[in-house]
């Protein structure tokens, strides 16, 4: 029996293209996954901390706000007080007036003029004190 010589088969292809191409775009698909998530965890962190800052300077600036209106509330009552403070002087400058003039007429022995001013003075005393009892006689 004569054996025939075998007939080489063509050698096998190496793996379709088709496969290696779909495992090729497979990696490069988890790569790109992979990236997106890295991003995408940076991302959830950089707003997180975001919303930190801006919850501290929502914060901050509530405390300036509460500091500003206590100082608005400071210059009211400055303002009231330096108002009380020139009335009285004025008041005391009135008196002072008043008092130098009294003096004057005596010293030039006018005492009807002296007895006016006198009475004004005191006027100006009684007015005075009836302003500080809230009880002015005067108003209409």
């Amino acid at each position: 029996m004569e054996t025939l010589p075998k007939r080489k088969l063509p050698l096998p292809s190496p793996k379709p293209k088709p496969l290696r191409t779909t495992a090729w775009k497979r990696y490069r698909k988890q790569q790109r996954l992979k990236r997106l998530n890295n991003r995408m965890k940076r991302v959830k962190f950089d707003i997180k901390e975001i919303s930190e800052e801006q919850k501290e300077i929502k914060e901050r600036q509530a405390e300036l706000r509460e500091k500003f209106e206590a100082i608005g509330l400071q210059c009211e009552q400055l303002q009231k007080e330096t108002k009380l403070i020139m009335q009285q002087s004025g008041r005391t400058q009135i008196r002072l007036a008043l008092m130098f003039q009294i003096l004057k007429a005596r010293e030039k022995l006018e005492f009807d003029k002296a007895a006016l001013l006198t009475a004004a003075l005191r006027e100006v005393i009684a007015r005075e004190e009836q302003e500080m009892n809230g009880s002015p006689e005067d108003e209409d």
